[in-house]
């Protein structure tokens, strides 16, 4: 119901995301549920080997985890288009994508105080990155349903749409990003990343970047459709290999 996500589908995550990141034709991924509602989260009925394997011992949602890091790694733009209920797990896959979009219908919770469980430690993470410590505490401690407005308010939405035109203005948007230099795109996101990540040597990566922009075309094509007054017809796909 309302998109539950099954253990199954969980595992799923990685190898579909791998396909995608190297299509081509994929330049921006929008993320969304069937119907009326992104995800009412994790499905309960299997709730219990979503957080414990038996054959390992592990506990925490790791195939979550998986699924959530492997959605925040995807070199290309994501963004969450949410429509109707977006909570618990749902509420993980939205934070993972780089840009949420909600319609004024949209309800958010995360809710795992709900039923008696601790969340995931990667979506605990994302949710005080994406909202702050004190937003973060009270949605986990309360459990409460946010509507769309109050979701914006707290930080969990990029942009909100109206419910009657969201599908269109989704689309919209995913063109006007899609349009933008690939280069840019994984350039910036993978810095950004890097910048909130203790491990990552920023300057490496950054150094890295510049000299891929040397090998790129797409500097001279964006100046020179600039100088034009031209609509700007990028051609990077991926970084050079060596």
């Amino acid at each position: 119901m309302r998109n539950a996500v099954t253990h199954a589908m969980w595992q799923q995550f990685m190898a579909l995301l791998a396909v995608l990141a190297k299509d081509s034709g994929v330049k921006v991924l929008v993320v969304r549920g069937v119907g009326e509602h992104f995800s009412a989260g994790a499905d309960i009925a299997s709730l219990k080997s979503i957080l414990h394997d038996p054959a390992t011992g592990h506990h925490g949602g790791l195939d979550i985890t998986a699924a959530e890091d492997a959605l925040a790694a995807f070199p290309k733009p994501t963004i969450a288009a949410i429509d109707g209920y977006c909570v618990g797990g749902g509420w993980q896959i939205a934070g993972a994508c780089d840009l949420r979009l909600a319609s004024t219908r949209a309800v958010f919770g995360v809710t795992p105080a709900k039923i008696g469980i601790v969340y995931p430690l990667s979506g605990i993470q994302r949710l005080v990155e994406i909202a702050g410590p004190a937003t973060a505490k009270y949605l986990l401690l309360t459990g409460d349903f946010v509507q769309a407005p109050e979701a914006l308010r707290l930080g969990l939405v990029t942009q909100l749409l109206p419910g009657e035109s969201f599908w269109d203005q989704v689309s919209d948007f995913a063109h006007h990003v899609a349009a933008r230099s690939q280069f840019s795109h994984q350039a910036h996101k993978e810095l950004v990343n890097a910048l909130g990540a203790s491990t990552a040597d920023v300057a490496e990566l950054y150094d890295r970047w510049q000299q891929e922009m040397v090998r790129s075309a797409d500097a001279e094509i964006g100046i020179a459709a600039f100088l034009a007054k031209e609509t700007p017809r990028f051609t990077w796909l991926k970084p050079l290999e060596g």
